[in-house]
């Protein structure tokens, strides 16, 4: 896509019950180890309604340097599944290391003629950030198979389980707007205010990278938006580092409002020798910037995750903390054409 106006969204076809869902390696290898946990999440996806199949990289034991397989045969992959008018839905197995090295190859044309849902999170943050950006596809930043519906998805309480896929089956077959997302006490309010406007994001250090390449959202379409974003592993400088990067390109200057996930596995929050908190290095970096900010979110590699499909239209009341889709994710199924 080119120009700098907002793109119309385009959302997949919404899921019906017996549609074929694929399981695939987009990014990382699948461990021997974690055979059980894909078992679960398939196990899930059937309580859905939906057909399962995994697709042929999805092999454990099949791996290059730390990929399921070089970036040309993942691409292949994807390509054929994004071609393949039998399956309506593709959700990654892991994240990993691998999405640069085929952002290149995606066939965009397959997603025009027929798009469909790409669900999970971390290095697949680059394919929602990017396939957004080239096409106006509408991302479903979820959970992983394997680690998520498969793995934090068993150690949640029954009620959470239950919640969170009645949640992921609205949001895939439903095609009305989801409304309030499921708060629970960890969201804190950071900064007040509301703000509504299109969701984008995913792991902070994922969108500095896609911004580094040829296909980076435009500035403009970051204009009244509400940036969500989240963070796993190294240091909490490295989180203040990122969120400059956003203030120095200008991105902080055209958002209006923030949503932040839960951090997971980061060096120096909060830790006793006067090290600040996630919410401390946020505003530090935002100023006397006067946007909403929410705090620790459910969604991210803390898992289990809140869906947030990137291009939707959201409302945010960080003091309330409330977050609202208010528009649906996928069109009808009845609709003609590719665009919603």
């Amino acid at each position: 896509m080119t120009g700098s106006t907002l793109p119309q969204l385009l959302r997949p076809r919404a899921l019906a019950p017996g549609d074929l869902v694929v399981i695939a390696s987009l990014s990382g290898p699948l461990h021997a180890a974690y055979e059980p946990d894909l078992g679960q999440a398939v196990v899930v996806l059937e309580r859905m309604g939906f057909r399962v199949r995994r697709a042929p990289l999805l092999e454990a034991g099949r791996q290059h340097w730390w990929s399921a397989a070089r970036p040309v045969e993942i691409a292949e992959e994807l390509n054929a599944l994004l071609r393949d008018p039998e399956v309506r839905a593709i959700i990654a197995h892991d994240g990993g290391q691998t999405a640069l090295g085929y952002l290149d190859l995606i066939d965009v044309e397959a997603i025009a003629a027929d798009p469909k849902p790409i669900l999970g999170y971390s290095d697949i943050s680059l394919l929602h950030l990017v396939l957004y950006a080239r096409t106006g596809l509408v991302g479903f930043h979820a959970d992983l198979a394997t680690p998520g519906l498969g793995g934090a998805w068993q150690s949640a309480p029954a009620a959470r389980r239950a919640a969170l896929e009645k949640l992921y089956s609205a949001l895939l077959t439903g095609t009305e707007a989801i409304g309030a997302l499921p708060a629970t006490p960890s969201w804190e309010c950071w900064r007040a205010g509301r703000a509504e406007g299109r969701l984008i994001g995913g792991v902070i250090n994922r969108i500095v990278l896609a911004q580094a390449t040829p296909y980076a959202l435009p500035l403009e379409w970051f204009d009244g938006a509400v940036l969500f974003w989240e963070e796993m592993g190294g240091q909490a400088s490295y989180v203040w580092s990122y969120l400059q990067v956003l203030r120095h390109c200008g991105i902080l200057d055209r958002i209006a409002g923030m949503v932040v996930g839960v951090p997971y596995a980061i060096d120096g929050l909060g830790a006793p020798d006067a090290s600040p908190t996630l919410s401390e290095i946020v505003l530090d970096v935002l100023g006397d910037r006067d946007i909403p900010v929410l705090g620790n979110v459910e969604f991210g590699h803390a898992g289990p995750n809140m869906p947030m499909p990137v291009g939707i239209r959201v409302g945010l009341d960080a003091q309330q903390r409330t977050l609202s889709l208010l528009e649906p994710a996928v069109r009808p199924r009845a609709t003609t054409g590719s665009v919603g």
